[in-house]
């Protein structure tokens, strides 16, 4: 915050367009589980005197049920791209217009005009990243960036191998490893879709979301996972190793929007300016393990973090990469009717 904003007669004054000024009250964050560094919350509360409250959830889906009831009594919210659309359709967002804020200019230019968001009227960064494979490389010493560890798996990795059971993840992969394209509805890609998966599954050990710890232990040796945990298997054992499929995998992000009845909108909007300040940006990193889309903030993340090929994406990689899309109604109807077959 930039002493600056306020004239010297005003100091407490707000302005409006952006909401610079200092707080004092509250904020309610609704945001995902274990993904929010409390040092980064604790500057913010003694920056501007605010009280924060952070409530957790454990998918999109859960979040925009919640939302769309009403009366959450929640200030600010983190949903995914592929989500963000449909709060926006349906008028659950304020518009706090983040692009006029002082520290959008902290923006990458690749993450400030995005598709989901044009010209950035509603939402911020708040961390992105992808989605591929782990392998343990002292069980398998082939290609790791494929997925025909998950859909063809070697020898070696039989019986071995999780896919953690995110349903939009999964299909993605499927359908792009048989040629298809993401969020076809194409009843004859679905088919062989449907067909690879059911083979498949009998070489998986496990479909779960415990991938970390069960990587660490030697109970899995490979698993479907997204970058950040990636790293943190790495870091902790270095024969873990994170891979870009080939034959396409898919980018997504976070973002963080202001509820259309928030009842701390001040404050959720000098929230929102705080987190594109780097160094702000990279105690998040630090802490979630995505990159965040603040430029500059590399400088202050954490030294493990600044090359990792898990965080940033290979040169060789990057063609194969797309950003996940939400899918339609038909389509998604499709999918989870293999999905349901593959979960019995």
């Amino acid at each position: 915050m930039n002493s600056r904003l306020f004239a010297a007669t005003a100091a407490l004054a707000l302005v409006a367009a952006t909401g610079f000024a200092r707080a004092e009250g509250e904020l309610n964050i609704y945001n995902w589980g274990n993904y929010t560094n409390p040092d980064v919350i604790k500057k913010f509360e003694e920056k501007y005197k605010v009280k924060v409250t952070i409530t957790d959830y454990d998918s999109n889906d859960t979040a925009l049920a919640k939302v769309r009831q009403g009366g959450s009594g929640f200030d600010i919210a983190v949903p995914s791209q592929t989500h963000l659309p449909i709060w926006i359709q349906e008028g659950l967002l304020l518009e706090t217009n983040p692009g006029g804020m002082e520290n959008f200019k902290n923006i990458a230019p690749e993450w400030a005009n995005p598709d989901f968001d044009p010209a950035r009227k509603y939402s911020v960064p708040w961390a992105w990243g992808t989605v591929g494979i782990v392998v343990n490389s002292d069980t398998y010493k082939g290609d790791i960036n494929t997925w025909d560890i998950v859909f063809k798996t070697p020898d070696e990795l039989k019986g071995k191998v999780n896919v953690v059971p995110e349903m939009k993840d999964v299909m993605t992969a499927a359908i792009r490893y048989v040629g298809g394209e993401q969020c076809t509805a194409d009843k004859e890609v679905l088919k062989k879709v449907r067909d690879l998966l059911v083979a498949a599954k009998p070489n998986w050990i496990a479909m779960e979301y415990g991938a970390i710890d069960k990587m660490g232990a030697g109970d899995f040796k490979g698993s479907t996972t997204w970058n950040g945990a990636g790293l943190r298997m790495r870091l902790a054992h270095p024969q873990i190793h994170y891979g870009y499929p080939k034959e396409g995998f898919t980018y997504w992000s976070d973002n963080v929007v202001v509820l259309k009845d928030a009842k701390n909108v001040e404050n959720a909007k000098l929230f929102q300016n705080f987190i594109m300040d780097p160094e702000v940006a990279a105690g998040l990193s630090a802490y979630h393990r995505y990159a965040n889309g603040v430029a500059g903030s590399e400088k202050f993340m954490p030294a493990e973090m600044r090359d990792a090929p898990e965080i940033v994406v290979p040169a060789e990689a990057k063609p194969h990469g797309t950003m996940a899309l939400m899918c339609s109604e038909e389509a998604d109807a499709l999918y989870k009717k293999i999905w349901t077959e593959l979960r019995k």
